[in-house]
């Protein structure tokens, strides 16, 4: 994780203009709704490598070949049902302390903007890139192209918005960095990584775990288990009965093929 220049640079500004607060509050909400996308990808196997504060909120970078659409789908919304959960604990805050509204309608509408701004079909919005994922059947270059329509005509009303500010209201330069964010995003995004998994160091010793496991689940599907400090043996079930073990070092040389729908009962050596 690394801050911007231009984050530092919004700091100061917002200092002396007033919203500090804000500011704060929209960087925290920010990171909290990447690193939900993050807790999501590792839970699948994935990594999220690279996260940028910037002064517009916080951006995340990797690949995300290899990924199922469903997994794609999972990684999209984490972040907005965590921004929308903390905003469901705010107002439950008040429910029981109304004393703390003052202190915290700030972080609460923040929260609560992200869920919902991040659902709009316009990429690279999380909403933009479910649609990329749910077109992608007819395509991925014909899915990036019909993604771009309703993410150039969001940007468009963004736009028009700001020229309406400034015409009858204080200029929203915040929506004129909004819109051009979603512009430059219709002609690309940010990307997952793949995880390395390293060689362990047995030098030391390393605790065992044990994971009962059903033989239909997939190579990809026992990869949520995987941890750095622990080695993994599956003891896999088929209707019930005990059908074998597979070693973690065994289902790393399935995944290293790339093999990740293979159903662990199909990575039995017998």
């Amino acid at each position: 994780m690394r801050v911007h220049p231009l984050f530092a640079v919004a700091l100061i500004l917002s200092a002396f203009t007033g919203h500090l607060l804000l500011l704060l509050s929209a960087a925290l909400a920010a990171l909290e709704h990447e690193l939900a996308h993050a807790l999501a990808a590792r839970r699948m196997g994935f990594s999220l490598n690279k996260i940028v504060l910037m002064p517009y909120g916080a951006v995340i970078s990797g690949d995300i070949r290899g990924i199922s659409p469903l997994q794609e789908i999972w990684v999209c919304l984490a972040g907005p049902l965590a921004n929308a959960v903390t905003a469901l604990g705010f107002a439950a805050l008040w429910w029981l302390f109304p004393e703390t509204y003052p202190y915290t309608d700030v972080a609460a509408q923040v929260s609560l903007s992200l869920f919902l701004v991040n659902l709009l079909p316009a990429f690279p919005l999380d909403g933009g890139r479910i649609l990329r994922v749910l077109l992608r059947p007819v395509g991925e270059r014909r899915a990036a192209v019909l993604c771009r329509i309703p993410t150039f005509v969001t940007a468009a009303a963004i736009a028009g918005y700001f020229v309406f500010t400034c015409c009858v209201l204080q200029p929203d330069l915040s929506a004129l960095f909004f819109a051009a964010l979603l512009f430059a995003g219709g002609f690309g995004g940010g990307n997952y990584v793949r995880l390395a998994f390293a060689p362990k160091d047995f030098s030391r010793g390393i605790e065992e775990k044990r994971i009962a496991l059903s033989a239909e689940k997939t190579a990809g599907d026992a990869m949520r288990y995987l941890r750095e400090d622990k080695y993994l043996v599956f003891e896999l079930f088929e209707n019930g009965e005990f059908s074998g073990e597979l070693t973690e070092e065994e289902l790393l040389k399935i995944l290293r093929q790339g093999e990740y729908s293979r159903p662990l009962k199909n990575c039995l050596s017998f």
